[in-house]
């Protein structure tokens, strides 16, 4: 496969640049070592496309974990408890699990235990392969890479898209990375405020 578009939001490919060199000659490696091919296996069941051959985001997935692992990027998870009293998680918000817990508890509130989960991270880096449906980017860029900022574990997120043009080649519905820089454009230069490093891929 190969990156055909980079897009830098709030200096986040910048801070790889500077910050995290080896890591970005690893995402680029993992990006260039998946084979397309492997990937062709869907046999499409919709209408506009039955009996086609697609490219399998499942496979894509697979071939993303096997190149990623090889590096020694793991899996990453952050934990918080959570209220419905918008006051309280503004309160708790900077908190660590613990005293998060206590303090729901203190102001009469039920606690309750809920985390964010990420593909990969690394020296507080973290990596979204995205290839499904529209929503799940949405999610990405807006919560999970978020929630992973604002609790200090990462510096910056990375976000893997397929372009237009081998979305096509998928099933419908999927994500594709000119509509989703054209979502996270529209929201202002600030917004989501982490930063973040989107990458078109096509094969």
């Amino acid at each position: 496969m190969k990156i055909i578009e980079t897009y830098s939001h709030l200096n986040g490919l910048e801070f790889l640049l500077v910050h995290r060199k080896s890591l970005w000659k690893e995402l680029k490696e993992v990006v260039e070592n998946v084979n397309a091919m492997d990937c062709h296996t869907k046999v499409s069941k919709e209408k506009r496309s039955e009996g086609e051959l697609l490219y399998s985001p499942v496979e894509f997935n697979k071939c993303f974990k096997e190149g990623f692992s090889a590096f020694g990027w793991k899996e990453g998870r952050v934990d918080y408890w959570v209220s419905g009293d918008a006051r309280l998680i503004r309160r708790t918000l900077s908190m660590d699990l613990e005293n998060q817990k206590k303090e729901i508890e203190a102001a009469g509130k039920k606690a309750i235990r809920s985390y964010n989960q990420t593909d990969f991270t690394k020296e507080r880096v973290a990596v979204e392969i995205q290839f499904g449906k529209y929503a799940f980017v949405a999610y990405d860029l807006f919560v999970k890479h978020l929630a992973f900022y604002i609790g200090d574990k990462i510096d910056v997120g990375v976000e893997i898209l397929p372009m237009k043009s081998l979305q096509s080649k998928m099933s419908s519905g999927i994500a594709y990375y000119e509509g989703e820089i054209y979502n996270v454009v529209r929201q202002g230069r600030g917004v989501p405020a982490v930063p973040l490093v989107i990458l078109g891929v096509d094969v």
